[in-house]
């Protein structure tokens, strides 16, 4: 993501006037100038994206150490049953009301039970944490989300997602992430685009002395390897986005990608779809009121559920009035094991089953690519992934401010900073490519609404800038005739 491109290398970059006139270089000066200002002005956005995301990939390891005491809890002989160790939340917490439980998912882990409750804020739950050995409460921490943030990760998760400001914050996340795709394939294209001498310097870095000769060699080299990364966050992360996502959303669903969940109302209504696995980001737990009426407990709806083919690491969703039980595996490890089905609380009779493999194809790529923008598709090895992204992306975004900084003319001006490419690069193009591609522009800025609108204020504060020129040449102009004129009328005096 070079926010400018222009420099020498071993081979000239002179062109040809065969290569000026052929599409690449006609094309190549305007891609310059649309990355050197997206480089520029959206640059910050990313690196305020790029460090929260940073921290939010190590809270998972993070959380692990600050919240030992309630996650973890030494191995006992027997696990007990689940009503038990949900009995004991409900007695350390006689004022909330259980809405799911997350059995211990392996030796040595406590169980979570999730309460609505007056303790915690709207749209988190109160977690439980019980040994599930002697149904003794270790702690009680805000849960937030489907993937059961505690207050630390939730925290680093809203800050990436909104600065903490709410509804105007989210439009710092969504302008971050409908740019990067771009200035990503952009500096991709520049760096496929530029002459080489040998083919080792497009995938590894150049040594030598420091220059701005090598800081490109770093940028571009560490771009391509990791541009793949960033275009698939920066896909998923608009699925988040408040207008994108919109727009993502009603696309997904004329595609038939919707996300199926399971039905659990009690008469065998139909099936109903969710947004696709976005909760993550802020959709808290349901809080439903226990119904009236015969109950065979949630040990005989695990059990109805792993008959079933639903086991291993679950969440168990109580009854709501007019509901039934639903039980879903939360393995997101690959193979994803992400199975659900609904149980009838009066029998134990399944209700419903949604298998994972009969999900819509979008509806598969779409819940793997949020988990692993989360961080949850493949544990840990998707977290450091991400971290390891997160630094490329800090490092792409200051050696590009460092290739703008060296590029300042400090021969006419001590305190200036660096040029963007000469204006009217479009008028190079030929106009059988540059309608389709004014077209093709106009209709990702229609899908991608922050990105239309701030490009659109780029094209015009571009042509503002483009006018001091043009009137300090006229000033100046004038002044010289001026001065002519004076002195030729002083000398004819």
């Amino acid at each position: 993501m070079a926010i400018d491109d222009r420099t020498t290398t071993s081979v000239p970059e002179q062109t040809t006037p065969r290569r000026d006139r052929s599409t690449w270089g006609a094309l190549r000066p305007l891609l310059l100038r649309v990355h050197f200002y997206a480089g520029l002005l959206i640059s910050p956005f990313l690196l305020v994206a790029a460090v929260s995301g940073l921290l939010y990939a190590l809270s998972f390891q993070i959380e692990k150490v600050v919240y030992d005491h309630e996650l973890r809890t030494p191995v006992g002989e027997r696990v007990l049953p689940l009503s038990a160790q949900v009995d004991a939340a409900r007695t350390a917490h006689p004022e909330g009301t259980v809405t799911a439980v997350w059995p211990s998912p392996e030796e040595g882990a406590t169980t979570r039970v999730l309460m609505s409750s007056p303790e915690v804020e709207e749209g988190k739950s109160l977690a439980v944490f019980v040994d599930p050995y002697t149904a003794e409460v270790r702690g009680d921490l805000p849960s937030y989300g489907s993937s059961g943030a505690l207050p630390l990760r939730a925290w680093l998760s809203q800050f990436h997602a909104d600065l903490k400001l709410g509804e105007f914050g989210r439009h710092y996340s969504e302008l971050a992430a409908s740019w990067m795709w771009v200035v990503a394939l952009g500096g991709l294209l520049l760096w496929l685009g530029r002459r080489r001498a040998a083919k080792r310097s497009l995938f590894l870095p150049e040594r030598g002395p420091k220059s701005r000769r090598r800081t490109l060699s770093w940028h571009g080299a560490v771009g391509l390897w990791a541009v793949t990364g960033l275009v698939l966050l920066s896909a998923t992360g608009l699925t988040w986005s408040r207008y994108a996502g919109e727009n993502v959303d009603a696309l997904q669903a004329r595609l038939g990608g919707t996300t199926p969940t399971v039905s659990a109302t009690l008469g065998g209504a139909a099936p109903t779809t969710d947004g696709g696995g976005h909760e993550g980001h802020g959709a808290g737990h349901q809080q439903p009121q226990a119904p009236a009426g015969p109950d065979v407990g949630i040990d005989k709806a695990v059990e109805a559920a792993a008959a079933a083919g639903v086991a291993g690491k679950i969440a168990v969703t109580l009854p709501a009035d007019g509901k039934g039980y639903v039980v879903k595996e939360t393995d997101t490890q690959f193979p994803a094991h992400l199975d659900s089905v609904a149980v009838d609380p009066a029998d134990g009779r399944i209700l419903d089953e949604l298998r994972f493999a009969d999900y819509p194809l979008l509806a598969q790529l779409t819940r793997i690519g949020i988990d692993a923008h989360m961080g949850v598709y493949l544990g840990l090895p998707n977290q450091l992934a991400l971290a390891a992204l997160m630094v490329g992306l800090i490092l792409l975004i200051l050696w590009g401010y460092r290739m703008w900084w060296l590029r300042r003319p400090t021969k006419e001006r001590t305190l200036s900073f660096g040029r963007p490419v000469p204006r009217g690069a479009w008028r190079r193009v030929p106009a059988t490519l540059l309608l389709p591609l004014a077209a093709g522009t106009a209709l990702v800025g229609w899908f991608v609404p922050m990105l239309g609108i701030s490009l659109l204020a780029f094209l015009v504060l571009d042509a503002a800038l483009g006018l001091f020129p043009k009137r300090t040449a006229q000033s100046a102009a004038q002044d010289a005739g001026q001065s002519a004129s004076e002195g030729a009328a002083q000398d004819a005096s």
